[in-house]
């Protein structure tokens, strides 16, 4: 093996990947090598991208299985069944395509879809740390399909019916609020943005009951926007495309009551995600509009295009009626955060620190950067500085990202919150180590740890 090293033959340089053919003289056709770097710099990041890599180089030699040996990756006090759980998400995550509406062809490709993991000891905690890598994995791939989804074909309906489903699987309690429901009780903030829409709005919620008593409940609030033309603060014809992904953080969310469904933590567990599309048209609302949410602040509409921070106010609002003691809000809110921190980091605002705290070693767990921006008391001042309302939907381009947090945060008011703004971080351009372009299915993983540890 040392001779195939310093031959260069097998690369140890981190993710190197190298393919050594059999010739028949073993079981398998092929060996593979999966370099992981210098041992100091060596993480549970690197380890899985350097997995989802080696799949994704099986996957290209069309073969239906896969073995891979445990111990040759351990290294420190890493345990078998930590690298077992990185196989099983890279796995699913890695080989995960959204082939969309294309025509098939005649003759379909092999896919990898089975994995053997062989260990010399604690099989059974080796299996089980691939089976909750495996669903972690699978259930970011569902988010990832929602948000692929073109919004012709997911609607707020289709939304709703999708958590349906969910709930039935995994007997999950389910309330969906009709348009007539939120008229009687005063949701002036989700109907106003739905007024331009012929699709009916949805306000979904799911409830988990981990423990015997509803109490210490967890939040969970994921903006649904199913389609953002950006209202009569209209965006160009380059800035419309691709707001069909405007619901990425009600995917996430209901990525993460996939994972909370199967794996059943102890814990308590409300997911309530407003879903509409924001459309133009005569009865659409309107910049100057003044709208009174369901908490019973008023809101001036100084930007149609700013309308995921009106429906998650409403529904931020619902989740605290219904007796939510720790929010956390997922939206894909603002271009400022994509200007701020790149498409590579998610931008997080909080008014508790020892819940920013979990949400922040969740994420480092999962490879989901988070990083945070402040909300100073001049930036509550300003979401409150209309004349005609108690706040302004979109008072300044200046931290605009910021601007779209502080609004939340009057309606999350003093229940524990953080709010996650995936702007950036909910899409990607181009093929990576851990899945194809488009939908990542961002925060799903990072949530459902977070309950998990809670």
């Amino acid at each position: 093996m040392l001779q195939l090293v310093e031959s260069g033959d097998i690369s140890a340089k981190k993710k190197g990947i190298a393919v050594i053919h059999t010739l028949g003289l073993i079981g398998s056709k092929r060996l593979l090598f999966v370099g992981l770097g210098k041992k100091e710099q060596l993480t549970h990041d690197v380890l899985r991208e350097a997995f989802g890599k080696a799949f994704q180089k099986m996957q290209s030699y069309h073969v239906p299985s896969a073995t891979v040996y445990v111990d040759s990756f351990l290294f420190d006090d890493v345990q078998r069944d930590e690298i077992a759980e990185l196989l099983g998400e890279a796995f699913a995550l890695s080989l995960y395509s959204f082939d969309g509406y294309k025509q098939k062809g005649e003759k379909e490709k092999t896919l990898l879809e089975n994995l053997t993991v062989v260990a010399e000891k604690n099989s059974v905690a080796v299996e089980e740390g691939l089976n909750i890598g495996y669903i972690y994995g699978r259930a970011t791939n569902s988010a990832r399909t929602l948000v692929n989804t073109p919004s012709n074909k997911l609607t707020a309906t289709d939304l709703a019916n999708y958590a349906k489903d969910l709930a039935d699987k995994y007997g999950f309690e389910i309330e969906i609020l009709e348009k007539e429901d939120m008229l009687e009780l005063g949701m002036g903030a989700i109907l106003a943005v739905n007024q331009g829409s012929e699709n009916p709005p949805k306000l979904i919620v799911l409830k988990y009951k981990g423990k015997s008593e509803w109490k210490d409940i967890i939040g969970l609030v994921g903006k649904g926007i199913t389609y953002d033309t950006g209202g009569y603060s209209l965006k160009s014809k380059t800035g419309m495309v691709g707001m069909s992904s405007d619901m990425g953080g009600a995917a996430a969310v209901l990525g993460a009551m996939e994972i909370i469904g199967e794996l059943k933590p102890e814990q308590n567990v409300i997911a309530v995600i407003p879903s509409t599309d924001n459309m133009i048209g005569n009865k659409a609302f309107k910049p100057d509009d003044v709208i009174t949410s369901l908490s019973g602040k008023t809101i001036e509409v100084t930007n149609t295009d700013a309308e995921g921070r009106l429906v998650l106010a409403d529904a931020v609002t619902y989740a605290k009626q219904k007796g939510a003691d720790y929010l956390i809000d997922v939206a894909t809110l603002t271009g400022g955060v994509i200007v701020a921190l790149g498409s590579d980091k998610t931008g997080a605002m909080t008014n508790d620190e020892e819940l920013m705290e979990k949400v922040l070693e969740a994420s480092i767990e999962t490879g989901e950067m988070i990083w945070r921006l402040p909300i100073t008391e001049k930036d509550k001042e300003k979401v409150r500085s209309s004349k005609v309302a108690d706040l302004d939907n979109s008072p300044s381009r200046e931290g605009h990202a910021i601007m779209g947090g502080a609004f939340i945060g009057e309606f999350a008011e003093d229940t524990p919150w953080v709010h996650l703004d995936i702007a950036g971080t909910s899409t990607n351009k181009s093929k990576h180590e851990l899945g194809s372009s488009g939908a990542t299915g961002v925060m799903t993983r990072t949530l459902a740890l977070v309950v998990e540890r809670f």
